[in-house]
């Protein structure tokens, strides 16, 4: 057998390790809104989802204890009676605060901006300053002890005079940090119908984030548009045993894919971990589900070795959007995707 196994791609030996794993899998179920007393005391304007009680809640909870609560400052900037046209769509993982969004979004041009990032940290004493028990927590990355180029994202935000909305997904290290990690949305338009997700979890707590931006053209058409952040596993445990953790991550994708199948125009973009590029399930499940989706720009995201990032859409007839990969990293170990979405 172990002849057999060396003789095999890894991609073979995926499907080899679903297949006699498959009888140790935690069954899926549809993301539902959570309204637990736990979730609706955090803040009061942000909807919970996540799966089902009885599939890992016990798992999510130990998860919740060791961070603080969202980051919601989501209508303070920007008015929804300016005339947009376009508007700059930036999908970018930032190494927890290692890459240099100020510096960033100082080389785009002015106008309409969404921030979809990924990995980014807050620190301060919002964050539990001692573990309960039970509590669960990642290993430290980035953050402050990384260097004086390192901000956490009410600092980004303030500078650049955005519009934040971030919600932790996991404590960023033990009890002696002062930092949680997770994805924000920044914009210059105001943020409504905000959105926090649970992924079903594999290895770390992971919460996908979604929230609505709307205004009018240059005619006076109204639209509107929901944008999601997003950020997949990249392993999983030994006890799931899933090479690659692409199992996982098609789980994952796949029930973020179907909360988000309606009739809303929606972006969904982020760090998707696709170890496999643009055959790995994660992303055939969510192109599948996306069929608007166009790649003009299918370069290496991971340090121009692996396309773990990608940018998802579903638009209102007569929209168009287009993306690329960034020519510099700015600090991050991800380049970042630049789009335009255009209402004309």
């Amino acid at each position: 057998m172990k002849i057999f196994l060396r003789s095999l791609p890894l991609r073979l030996c995926f499907l080899f390790s679903l297949l006699v794993s498959s009888a140790a899998c935690v069954a899926g179920g549809t993301l539902v809104r959570r309204n637990t007393a736990e979730l609706a005391g955090i803040t009061g304007n942000v909807q919970w989802f996540g799966p089902p009680a009885r599939n890992d809640e016990g798992l999510l909870s130990r998860w919740r204890l060791s961070v603080g609560p969202p980051v919601v400052h989501a209508d303070e900037v920007g008015s929804t009676t300016s005339p947009v046209d376009d508007i700059t769509i930036v999908s970018w993982n930032t190494a927890v605060g290692e890459g240099d969004v100020v510096r960033f979004v100082q080389t785009l041009q002015p106008g309409p901006l969404v921030l979809l990032l990924q990995e980014v940290y807050r620190g301060g004493p919002e964050v539990p300053s001692e573990l309960r028990a039970g509590s669960a927590f990642a290993g430290h990355l980035g953050g402050a002890v990384a260097g004086p180029n390192c901000r956490e994202i009410e600092d980004v935000a303030a500078r650049l005079g955005l519009n934040v909305y971030y919600v932790p997904s996991m404590r960023n290290g033990g009890e002696r940090s002062d930092e949680d990690r997770g994805n924000a949305i920044l914009s210059n338009l105001p943020l409504t119908n905000l959105r926090a997700v649970e992924l079903p979890f594999e290895r770390q707590r992971r919460v996908a984030i979604a929230a609505t931006i709307s205004g009018q053209t240059s005619s006076g058409a109204p639209w509107h548009a929901r944008v999601v952040s997003a950020h997949l596993d990249n392993m999983s445990t030994v006890r799931r045993a899933w090479v690659g953790a692409e199992y996982g991550r098609a789980r994952q994708a796949r029930e973020l894919a179907a909360l988000l199948q309606d009739s809303e125009p929606t972006i969904l973009a982020g760090d998707f971990n696709t170890w496999f590029g643009f055959s790995d399930q994660a992303y055939v499940e969510t192109a599948h589900a996306f069929p608007q989706t166009t790649v003009l720009d299918r370069r290496a995201t991971f340090r121009g070795l692996l396309r773990l990032d990608h940018v998802f859409f579903r638009l209102q007839p007569g929209w168009s959007a287009q993306f690329r990969r960034g020519e510099s990293r700015y600090g991050s170990d991800h380049y970042p995707l630049i789009g335009s979405l255009h209402f004309h």
